[in-house]
């Protein structure tokens, strides 16, 4: 994706740590989510996954400690060790954060999903195999940024993200056509491109106060 006039920087996340628990102790399987009678194996991995952390990426509790805890589950090792892997490879490759170059902007979250997997599709509260726009960003840039996406093409806010989060970021989980979605999230990059170049355009003197 692209922004006018700008490009990109991919903000790509590393793993800090990983780890495989074979067999869950079934309490501790249940306290975590998961449902012990599928669940048998477990994969624990960290990350520092953007810079939208309060202090910043670099300023985790601990130098593992991250900005996440990720937790997949399987019904045996093997199918974990395959997910941790498949994990690995899409973060190296396919999903990050991204920057504005050149700027000191925050980071954003610009994502499409072609193919929304058994996890995501029921808090999106789409079908599992429906394209999905997943769109983060800070505050403001969030608010303007989802409403061009919505007035960009036929997509369908399915869950609104409303700031404050644990970071101050919000956003929207947006569906429709594959290609809608991409021209959503094209759009959402657009707006916060157009914020970051004029933070405070909106500030307008009233007609009463010119002269």
């Amino acid at each position: 994706m692209s922004a006018p006039m700008t490009s990109l920087v991919a903000l790509r996340p590393r793993i800090l740590a990983c780890r495989q628990l074979e067999q869950v102790e079934p309490a501790l399987a249940a306290s975590l989510g998961l449902d012990p009678a599928r669940h048998v194996s477990a994969g624990l991995v960290t990350c520092d996954q953007d810079d939208s952390f309060y202090a910043g990426a670099a300023h985790a509790s601990g130098p593992l400690s991250g900005e996440i805890l990720g937790v997949i589950a399987g019904p045996n090792p093997d199918d974990v060790a395959e997910g941790l892997w498949a994990l690995r490879e899409a973060l190296a490759t396919s999903i990050c954060f991204y920057a504005l170059a050149g700027t000191t902007a925050p980071a954003f979250f610009p994502h499409v999903i072609a193919e929304t997997g058994r996890y995501l599709a029921p808090l999106a509260g789409v079908a599992p195999g429906a394209p999905l726009a997943y769109l983060i960003a800070p505050p403001l840039e969030s608010v303007v940024g989802v409403d061009a996406a919505l007035k960009a093409a036929d997509v369908k806010l399915c869950k609104w993200l409303g700031p404050p989060s644990e970071t101050n970021f919000g956003g929207a989980y947006l569906t429709g056509s594959l290609h809608d979605v991409e021209a959503a999230a094209q759009a959402f990059t657009d707006a916060i491109a157009a914020v970051v170049a004029s933070p405070q355009g909106g500030l307008v003197r009233p007609s009463r106060e010119r002269r």
